[in-house]
């Protein structure tokens, strides 16, 4: 992997090695763009099988949380970070007071939050040496658990998204299919349900199936089933990738609107949808509420000012769509174009981040 090559190619702004042989760190921090902000995002251990697919993992996630930041009109740019290891075997509290003190080093121009193998509990740690972290423990002033407010950013945007299609935003009487009912799906069948929609539910884990049909008085499937149901909305709240080919041609609904990350298989199958005249919900932008929720902390959490902002992922979905249509292009290039317009515009008026008196963090001190 050339690596600047690869970073001048999408225009990255650093890439940050760490490494502290006492605790067994070996950290990749990659910072994207810090042009509307600083740049958020979390921190993720895994067992990557060689340290180019580490850098490269950490580059492309960063990216993505530029997208993902200025979608939801938050003033913050994109970076993440990889631990290389097991996080259920190597994880010590040496190791994440040592990554807290590189991100301190950062000064500010990079902010972590919990992410893939990290908990609430590895975030105090880093909390212990760096200001310049979210997703604490609700003790040290964080929002908590993020799954009922991504829900509820998720429900809005269907919202939105079925008035595209129905020329009504009334979710009463339609008939939703939800793949996946875990924390997030289930708080969104929850909404759902109290509007009178009708619930098709599927899930690996029988139990969550069970919980939702005794609560909600879903219909169960079976997973393969879940796609070629009669169903006005299908919302995938688990795997990414269920938009492919071979589920394409089994889908029924009029509108795709769900919590699951990397819902396309690929971009072409953005481009088939949007041929079919399926209204979709760019996954990035609709799923959003946990980062805006998380993002609030750094002003000091305030739930109410935090759930109004997720509120606005309805607007953000209708510009999405406006876009679609004033360019003619698929919604899943609309959303992007929408993140990309909002950084060209602060663009104009601020170069890179720099830490300076009026910074975020200083103000929830």
């Amino acid at each position: 992997m050339e690596i600047f090559k690869y970073m001048e190619k999408y225009d990255y702004e650093q890439l940050v090695i760490c490494q502290d042989k006492k605790s067994g760190l070996k950290a990749i921090i990659a910072i994207h763009d810090t042009t509307i902000g600083p740049a958020l995002g979390g921190t993720r251990m895994w067992t990557y099988e060689s340290e180019e697919a580490a850098i490269e993992d950490a580059l492309r996630l960063a990216k993505g949380m530029t997208y993902k930041n200025a979608a939801a009109g938050l003033n913050l740019g994109g970076g993440k970070t990889v631990i290389i290891g097991d996080p259920r075997k190597d994880k010590n509290e040496d190791m994440f007071r040592a990554f807290g003190r590189y991100i301190q080093g950062l000064n500010g121009r990079y902010i972590t939050a919990e992410d893939v193998g990290t908990t609430v509990e590895d975030m105090d740690l880093i909390h212990e040496e760096t200001d310049f972290v979210t997703g604490i423990s609700p003790a040290f002033g964080s929002s908590g658990n993020p799954s009922p407010v991504t829900a509820y950013g998720v429900y809005r945007g269907m919202k939105a998204a079925a008035k595209e299609a129905f020329g009504t935003d009334s979710l009463e009487g339609k008939k939703i299919a939800v793949q996946g009912v875990g924390n997030v799906a289930y708080t969104l069948c929850k909404h759902l349900h109290e509007e009178g929609a009708q619930l098709i539910v599927t899930d690996i884990h029988k139990d969550a199936v069970q919980r939702a049909v005794n609560d909600f008085g879903a219909k169960a499937v079976e997973p393969n089933e879940i796609y070629s149901v009669e169903c006005d909305i299908f919302a995938p709240c688990a795997l990414g990738a269920v938009i492919n080919d071979e589920t394409i041609p089994q889908i029924k609904a009029k509108v795709i609107a769900g919590a699951a990350n990397n819902q396309l298989k690929e971009s072409r199958h953005g481009d088939a949808i949007h041929e079919m005249g399926i209204v979709y919900a760019p996954d990035y932008v609709i799923n959003a509420g946990g980062v805006i929720n998380v993002a609030d902390e750094l002003y000091g959490y305030n739930r109410e000012r935090a759930l109004k902002k997720v509120e606005l992922i309805y607007n953000n979905i209708e510009k999405v769509i406006e876009i679609s249509k004033r360019d003619n292009i698929p919604t899943y290039m609309a959303a992007d174009r929408m993140a990309e317009e909002r950084i060209e515009k602060i663009k104009n008026t601020r170069s890179t981040f720099l830490q300076n008196g009026q910074h975020i963090l200083s103000r929830r001190k």
